[in-house]
């Protein structure tokens, strides 16, 4: 079972939530909380493996409480338009986004990727994301393309697939890997490039690939 974490301000959204993961048969809600400080006690008292919260809490916002996290995956939960706080969530690391509005299998989808270890961004927070990058934006192009220069070609492949959101085992077949080898090569990329996540090196790409 997955142990969850919910953290949102509204007892309603907190109650469908709830309801919502728990239909999923391998997620069980553990905790409940209503701002980011009680979230963080929660998470820490009851060991959770993920923990979904709402970006704007009282007390303490939900990335300010992700920041305290080091033991639970952090998926946060984020209206439309609030492309800042994604960007900047991104760069901290956290492992997934969903809109408060996205369908009951996203939000099920989300908090089993996160337990997996893999990034999870919605859909529609990915657009989001990536049409953020400001034409012009030169020295952030020539950096991503300078860290990308240090991948071989079978990581950049491997890199591509995986920023088009695909897991292991979907880039496995593609490039014709084991699931095994792709997750080392990951792995690998993921040290390469200083990235925390796959979120971050998708972006990346994406910055490379922007035009200037």
């Amino acid at each position: 079972m997955i142990r969850t974490l919910i953290a949102d301000d509204e007892p309603l959204i907190t109650a469908g939530i709830r309801t919502v993961l728990e239909s999923a048969g391998d997620i069980e809600v553990v905790a409940v909380a209503g701002d980011g400080r009680e979230a963080v006690r929660a998470a820490h008292r009851h060991r959770v493996d993920v923990a979904l919260l709402d970006i704007a809490m009282p007390v303490l916002d939900g990335l300010a409480a992700a920041a305290e996290l080091t033991g639970p995956r952090v998926v946060l939960l984020t209206a439309f338009g609030d492309e800042a706080n994604v960007r900047r969530a991104v760069r901290q690391g956290v492992a997934g986004f969903v809109l408060k509005t996205c369908a009951p299998d996203e939000l099920i989808r989300a908090v089993r990727a996160a337990h997996a270890g893999h990034a999870y961004l919605s859909p529609a927070v990915a657009r989001q994301v990536l049409d953020m990058a400001a034409p012009g934006a030169g020295e952030r192009e020539r950096d991503a393309a300078g860290r990308l220069a240090a991948l071989t070609a079978r990581e950049a492949d491997v890199l591509a697939l995986v920023a088009q959101g695909l897991s292991n085992a979907e880039v496995a077949r593609h490039v014709h890997m084991t699931e095994a080898s792709v997750k080392t090569y990951v792995s690998r990329i993921l040290a390469k490039l200083n990235c925390a996540n796959r979120v971050q090196a998708a972006l990346l790409l994406r910055d490379a690939q922007a035009p200037g």
